[in-house]
């Protein structure tokens, strides 16, 4: 049950409902996935949104789990590109 505050102010409004936009496309989508699961780095990031535009969501997927199952210990990120360019 929601209790009463009271008068707020009308920036707190305003601010308090930010939403960020969902991604305009799938590939997007799955890029950021991409980036949360194998810990990106910032200075690779636009990297695998070009590795997404550019190739099929499976393909992408397979060099995902691939990446998941192989490296357990370091950066797997560098092992994702080693996938995605081997193929």
């Amino acid at each position: 049950m929601q209790t009463n505050k009271g008068f707020e102010k009308i920036g707190e409004l305003i601010n308090g409902n930010k939403r960020s936009k969902p991604p305009a496309f799938h590939w997007q989508e799955l890029a950021l996935r991409v980036i949360a699961e194998l810990g990106v780095p910032n200075f690779k990031r636009n990297s695998v949104f070009k590795v997404c535009k550019d190739n099929n969501k499976i393909f992408i997927e397979q060099c995902l789990n691939d990446t998941k199952e192989l490296c357990k210990t370091g950066e797997c990120w560098k092992y994702f590109f080693k996938l995605v360019e081997k193929r």
